[in-house]
C-alpha cells in the first residue's frame, strides 16, 4: 500500500469525529459509509464545507473507486469555492492508481446546496411521485417512475429496501402511503388505469388491482373515512374514484364535475369532516366531502392553467390547500371560506408540478417542486419564501414529499433526471463561496480570446449567454440576454477584428454578439422554422460565415459582416440538424452536419453542393460533430445517441479505424485538440463521463473523468490551455498536470 492510502486508511481509523474534514486522504480513501456517518459530527465552517462536499456526490461515492471519488471530490470542492480544498483533494495518492491526469481550475456551483442531504439513484426512468411514510419504524420514501416500477428506500441509511415492487403495466405516476390494518401500504395509480395496493414490510402487491378508471391514473392520495383506509384517485377520465382499502372495492359513484384530466388529489379535514381536494387540467380546484361524496361550494378559480398540485396543511388553526399550477403560481387557499389567502406566491420560472406542506423550526411551510429544475420552500404564515431555491436536480421536478429524519423535518424530490434527493429543510445557512451563473441547464460551451484573455462562452435553459474568464474564474460582464427560448448552441469567431459569439436558440433565431462590448451585433437572423440547435463559424473567400443547424431539417449559411444569408438553405437531412462544424480539405471549406437521420453529411460552402455521399455507420441521431487534422489529413469526429464515437477521413469519405467505445450513454458532445503534441478529442456523454481519446492511436487516454450530472458540451481553448465541461447547470474548467 502507498503512503498515502495508508495515510487515508489510518485517518479513517483513528481521527475520530474531531478531525475528519481536515483530512483529504479520508475522504478520498476511507470507507464512504464510514465517512458518512462523520459527516454530522464536526463543528466549524470547515467541517461544515467538507460535509456539503461529499454531500454533493454522495449517491456515487458508495459505488465509485477512490480514483472517481477523488476526480468528483475535488470537482465538488471547486462547486463551493474552496480551490485549496479542491488541489489538495486532487493531490491525494490512491493505491494502484497513477496521480490525477487532469486538475480542476474552478467550477460555478448553480447545482450545489448546503441543504442537498443526498441523493438515491436506481430508477431507470423519470421519477414521476414521491411519496413519505413510517415503516417498522424506520422512516421511508416511496417513489414511482416512468421505468414502471415503485421503490422503497431508507431515509436514514439511504439504502434501497428491498427489490422493486413491479407488477404496472405503464409509468407509475402517482404514490401515496397509508395504514391498513396495522401495516405500512403504499397506493399506486399508473398509466395502465390501475390502481394496486403495496404491503412495504413483504413488498407483496395486496390483492388484485383496483379497476374502474378508463384512463390513466394521475393522483392518489389517502385518508379515514368514519375510522376507515380509504384511497382517492384522480385520472385522465375526468372522475374522482374512492376506495375502501380494506375491503379493496369501490365506495359508491365515481366523483364528477372536473370537465378535463384530474391532475392533483390531496385529503384533509375541515370542520371535523373528511374532505378530498382536487386540482384539474380544467384549472379548477374542488372540494368533495368523503362521507357524502359531495362537491363543497363552488370550484375554487384564479389559476389561469391546469392545476398540476395539491396538498392540504394548517395554518393558525385553518385548513388549507396549496396548489401549484402550469402558470407558475403557488396559490394557497381558506377551505373553509373557499376564498384564496393573499396574492399567489411567484418565483418558479416553470410549470409547479408538486407541492406538499410540513413544519419547520415549528411554522407551517409549502414545498413545491417544478418544471425549472428548482425546489423552493414558502413560509405558509408569511408567505414568503424562505431562502433560496434547492438546486441540484438537472431535470423537472415532478414529486415532492415531506417528512422527518431524527427529529429533522426533510424534503424528497423526484426528476426528470431519474434521481430521488432528500434535503434538510433547517439547514439555511450558506456554506463555501460556490461561484453561481446560469439558472438552467447549460447546453452549450465555446471557447475564444477576448482583449487577450481566454474565455469560455456558455448558453443555457435560463435563455441566457454568459461569458467567463478562464483564469480568474469571474463572470465577464452581465448575462447577454435577448433569446426567448433556450439556448443551445455557441459558436466563437472573429467579425472585423472583434471577438464575437454566435447563438442559437428554441426562439429559431440566430443572434450575434459582440464579446467586448457585451451587445447584441445588429437583429437576429431569421429564416429558420425550427429550433436552431447548432451552429459552427468558419472563413469563406475571406468572409467570416456562420452555418446553422435546425430541427427544420435545413443547414444554413450566413454572412457575419453583413448579417445576410448566403445562398439558399442546404437541403438533404431528413431528420433535425443536431451538430454542425466547419473545416479545410483541399483548400477548400466545408461544413460536415449531424442529423437525428444518422447520417453525417459534408457541404462545399464555395457552391453549397454536398460532397459526395452521406457518411453513415451511426445506428442513433448523431449530436455532436468536430474537425481537426490527424497526419496532415482533416477529419470529422462525431459523437452519437448510439454510444460510439466515430472519426472520418474528409478526403475519402471513409471511416477512420473502429468505433471509439466505452460510453455508456448518448454522445451529446465533441471537441478537438492538441496535447503532447498528438491530437485529440474530447467527448461528452450522458453517462456523465469526458473521455479523452488519441486520434492516432485510436485509443482512450487515461480514466474517463466522471461529471455528477450527464455532460452536455466540452470545450478545448485555443492554446489546448484548459478543458472546459458543461454538466448540469454548472460548468468546470480544467488543465491537465
Amino acid at each position: 500500500m502507498s503512503d498515502g492510502a495508508r495515510e487515508g486508511g489510518s485517518a479513517m481509523a483513528l481521527s475520530g469525529a474531531g478531525a475528519w474534514w481536515s483530512d483529504p486522504g479520508l475522504l478520498v480513501n476511507g470507507d464512504p459509509d464510514h465517512v458518512w456517518g462523520l459527516l454530522d459530527s464536526g463543528v466549524g465552517p470547515g467541517a461544515r464545507l467538507a460535509a456539503a462536499v461529499y454531500r454533493a456526490s454522495a449517491y456515487v461515492h458508495r459505488g465509485a473507486t477512490p480514483g472517481v471519488r477523488r476526480q468528483l471530490l475535488a470537482l465538488d470542492a471547486a462547486r463551493y469555492g474552496d480551490r485549496d480544498l479542491s488541489a489538495r483533494i486532487g493531490a491525494v495518492p490512491v493505491e494502484g492508481e497513477p496521480a490525477a491526469r487532469w486538475g480542476v481550475d474552478w467550477a460555478t456551483g448553480s447545482d450545489v446546496d448546503a441543504r442537498f442531504r443526498c441523493g438515491l439513484t436506481g430508477h431507470t426512468g423519470e421519477v414521476w411521485a414521491v411519496a413519505t411514510g413510517v415503516m417498522d419504524g424506520r422512516p421511508v420514501a416511496v417513489t414511482g417512475s416512468e421505468d414502471e416500477s415503485v421503490r422503497v428506500w431508507d431515509l436514514a441509511t439511504r439504502e434501497q429496501v428491498g427489490e422493486p415492487l413491479t407488477g404496472h403495466d405503464g409509468a407509475v405516476l402517482a404514490v401515496a402511503t397509508g395504514v391498513v390494518d396495522g401495516r405500512t401500504v403504499a397506493v399506486t395509480g399508473s398509466s395502465d388505469g390501475t390502481v394496486r395496493v403495496w404491503d412495504l414490510t413483504t413488498g407483496k402487491q395486496v390483492g388484485e388491482p383496483l379497476t374502474g378508471h378508463t384512463d390513466w391514473v394521475l393522483a392518489v392520495a389517502t385518508g379515514v373515512v368514519d375510522g376507515r383506509p380509504i384511497a382517492v384517485t384522480g385520472s385522465d377520465d375526468q372522475t374522482v374514484r374512492v376506495w375502501d382499502l380494506a375491503t379493496r372495492e369501490q365506495v359508491g359513484e365515481p366523483l364528477t364535475g372536473h370537465d378535463y384530466a384530474v391532475l392533483a388529489v390531496a385529503t384533509g379535514v375541515v370542520d371535523g369532516r373528511p374532505i378530498a381536494v382536487t386540482g384539474s387540467d380544467d384549472q379548477t380546484v374542488r372540494v368533495w366531502d368523503l362521507a357524502t361524496r359531495e362537491q363543497v361550494g363552488e370550484p375554487l378559480t384564479g389559476h389561469d392553467y391546469a392545476v398540476l398540485a395539491v396538498a392540504t396543511g394548517v395554518v393558525d388553526g385553518r385548513t388549507i390547500a396549496v396548489t401549484g399550477s402550469d402558470d407558475q403560481t403557488v396559490r394557497v387557499w381558506d377551505l373553509a371560506t373557499g376564498e384564496q389567502v393573499g396574492e399567489p406566491l411567484t418565483g418558479h420560472t416553470g410549470a409547479v408540478w408538486a407541492v406538499a406542506t410540513g413544519v419547520v423550526d415549528g411554522r407551517p411551510v409549502a414545498v413545491t417542486g417544478s418544471y425549472d429544475d428548482t425546489v423552493r420552500v414558502w413560509d405558509l404564515a408569511t408567505r414568503e419564501q424562505v431562502g433560496e431555491p434547492l438546486t441540484g436536480h438537472t431535470g423537472a421536478v415532478w414529486a415532492v414529499a415531506t417528512g422527518v429524519v431524527d427529529g429533522r423535518t426533510i424534503a424528497v424530490t423526484g426528476s426528470d433526471d431519474q434521481t430521488v434527493r432528500v434535503w434538510d429543510l433547517a439547514t439555511g445557512e450558506q456554506v463555501g463561496e460556490p461561484l453561481t451563473g446560469h439558472t438552467g441547464a447549460v447546453w452549450a460551451v465555446a471557447t475564444g480570446v477576448v482583449d487577450g484573455r481566454t474565455v469560455a462562452v456558455t448558453g443555457s435553459d435560463d435563455e441566457t449567454v454568459r461569458v467567463w474568464d478562464l483564469v480568474t474564474r469571474e463572470q465577464v460582464g452581465e448575462p447577454l440576454t435577448g433569446h426567448d427560448y433556450a439556448v443551445w448552441a455557441v459558436a466563437t469567431g472573429v467579425v472585423d477584428g472583434r471577438p464575437i459569439a454566435v447563438t442559437g436558440s428554441d426562439d429559431q433565431t440566430v443572434r450575434v454578439w459582440d464579446l467586448t462590448t457585451g451587445k447584441q451585433v445588429g437583429e437576429p437572423l431569421t429564416g429558420h422554422t425550427g429550433d436552431v440547435r447548432a451552429v459552427a463559424t468558419g472563413v469563406v473567400d475571406g468572409r467570416p460565415i456562420a452555418v446553422t443547424g435546425s430541427y427544420d431539417q435545413t443547414v444554413r449559411v450566413w454572412d457575419l459582416t453583413t448579417g445576410k444569408p448566403v445562398g439558399e438553405p442546404l437541403t438533404g437531412h431528413t431528420g433535425g440538424v443536431r451538430a454542425v462544424a466547419t473545416g479545410v480539405v483541399d483548400g477548400r471549406t466545408v461544413a460536415v452536419t449531424g442529423s437525428d437521420d444518422q447520417t453525417v453529411r459534408v457541404w462545399d460552402l464555395t457552391t453549397g453542393k454536398p460532397v459526395g455521399e452521406p457518411l453513415t455507420g451511426h445506428t442513433g441521431g448523431v449530436r455532436a460533430v468536430a474537425t481537426g487534422v490527424v497526419d496532415g489529413r482533416t477529419v470529422a469526429v462525431t459523437g452519437s445517441d448510439d454510444q460510439t464515437v466515430r472519426v472520418w477521413d474528409l478526403t475519402t469519405g471513409k471511416p477512420v479505424g473502429e468505433p471509439l467505445t466505452g460510453h455508456t450513454g448518448g454522445v451529446r458532445a465533441v471537441a478537438t485538440g492538441v496535447m503532447d503534441g498528438r491530437p485529440i478529442a474530447v467527448t461528452g456523454s450522458d453517462d456523465g463521463t469526458v473521455r479523452v481519446w488519441d486520434l492516432t492511436t485510436h485509443r482512450q487516454t487515461g480514466p474517463a473523468l466522471t461529471f455528477p450530472a450527464p455532460v452536455k458540451a466540452v470545450a478545448v481553448t485555443p492554446h489546448n490551455t484548459h478543458l472546459t465541461v458543461a454538466f448540469g447547470h454548472d460548468i468546470a474548467a480544467l488543465s491537465p498536470h
